[in-house]
């Protein structure tokens, strides 16, 4: 399980990684700070499929809410909606520790 979460963890770092080299190169070309938001990349990738996400959300119990979260969630900068849960999904994939400190007197 452990191989599971920490190889999504790192998929989701790498497809962050790609994303913030995106906006890099078109901050570098704009000759300013140019972020892309999560839901601007899905209509640029697959726009009935958001349409079809937001329409499901606001139709269900707590649509409002939900919705609400689901417009916050898009507009935040997509590096940072992969990169986020990346990194927490690695740090929990990672094996423990099994460091033993010893006093003193043992040594």
């Amino acid at each position: 399980m452990r191989l599971i979460v920490r190889a999504l963890g790192t998929w989701l770092i790498g497809l962050a990684l790609v994303l913030l080299v995106i906006d890099g190169t078109r901050s570098l070309g704009a000759d300013g700070l140019v972020l892309t938001s999560l839901g601007t990349l899905w209509s640029q990738l697959h726009a009935p499929s958001l349409a079809g996400a937001t329409h499901f959300v606001q139709t269900r119990l707590f649509g409002e809410l939900l919705g609400a979260g689901l417009t916050a969630l898009l507009s935040y900068p997509a590096f940072a909606v992969f990169g986020v849960p990346g990194i927490v999904l690695a740090l929990l994939g990672r094996a423990p520790r099994r460091e033993h400190f010893l006093r003193q007197d043992q040594i």
